[in-house]
C-alpha cells in the first residue's frame, strides 16, 4: 500500500512541471492570449504617443503609470508564439515568425528593454528624454511589424 502511495505521488510530481510548462491549454488559447497582450502594448503606447504629440494633454504621472504597464506587457506575448500549432492560428502573424522564431524573440526581448529605457525616461521628467526613448521604443516595435506582421 505504501508503495502505491509513494509511486503516486512520484509519477504526479514528475509529472507536474510537464503540465505547468505553458499557462495555455491549447494553440487557440495561445493566440488570443498574444493577440491580447499586443492589444495592451499598443493601447499603453497610443497614450504616450497621444501626450507626447500634444494631442491631449501631458500628464507626468499617466505616462509613467503607462511607461510602468509597458515593462511588463512587452514582456508577455513572446512565449505565446511558441506554444505548437500557433503559426495555424490565425491574425496577423507572418509564417515568417516560425522561420525565423530566434530573431522574432530577439526583438521581443529588445521592445522589453526598450520599454525600461521608456520607464526609465518617464521617470526623469524630461520630456526630451521621453520623447528620444518612445522613439526608439516605436522605431523597435514598427520594425518587427514590418516584418512579421500581416
Amino acid at each position: 500500500m505504501k508503495k502505491a502511495i509513494f509511486a503516486g505521488i512520484a509519477a504526479l510530481l514528475i509529472s507536474t512541471p510537464l503540465t505547468a510548462a505553458t499557462a495555455f491549454t491549447d494553440a487557440k488559447d495561445a493566440v488570443k492570449y498574444r493577440q491580447a497582450a499586443f492589444q495592451l502594448i499598443r493601447h499603453n503606447m497610443a497614450d504616450i504617443n497621444e501626450m507626447i504629440k500634444g494631442e491631449v494633454t501631458y500628464d507626468a504621472a499617466r505616462v509613467q503609470k503607462r511607461a510602468d504597464a509597458l515593462v511588463l506587457v512587452t514582456t508577455l506575448p513572446w512565449e505565446a508564439f511558441q506554444v505548437a500549432g500557433t503559426e495555424q492560428g490565425g491574425g496577423d502573424a507572418k509564417a515568417d515568425i516560425w522561420k525565423n522564431l530566434d530573431d522574432f524573440l530577439e526583438r521581443g526581448e529588445k521592445l522589453a528593454a526598450d520599454a525600461g529605457t521608456l520607464q526609465a525616461a518617464a521617470q526623469t521628467g524630461d520630456k526630451n528624454e521621453l520623447r528620444k526613448a518612445f522613439g526608439n521604443f516605436a522605431r523597435n516595435c514598427k520594425a518587427c511589424h514590418d516584418n512579421y506582421k500581416e
